[in-house]
């Protein structure tokens, strides 16, 4: 029976040190936005990873020489061909 006598007032305590905790964290506002950080993960951060070829929010550089060159010689093989008509 003294136990019981000790818990009830410290159980009291600890309840009411949870409700101080709890109405603490609704005031500064910890419980405003629950889905922002669910969100956040998603939100890609990594963009200068991502090799410029792949990337879609901007057009890739301009291409390199070997390419240009490669494009220069495709246009010449059509120029060439004779037309059907």
């Amino acid at each position: 029976m003294q136990i019981v006598m000790f818990l009830v007032p410290v159980m009291l305590i600890l309840v009411t040190l949870g409700i101080v905790l709890f109405s603490w964290a609704v005031k500064n506002g910890q419980y405003d936005d629950l889905e922002g950080p669910a969100h956040r993960i998603l939100y890609d951060d990594d963009k200068d990873m991502i090799p410029d070829d792949a990337r879609t929010d901007r057009p890739a550089k301009e291409a390199t020489s070997e390419q240009a060159a490669d494009t220069n010689e495709e246009k010449d093989l059509e120029e060439d061909k004779p037309e059907k008509g």
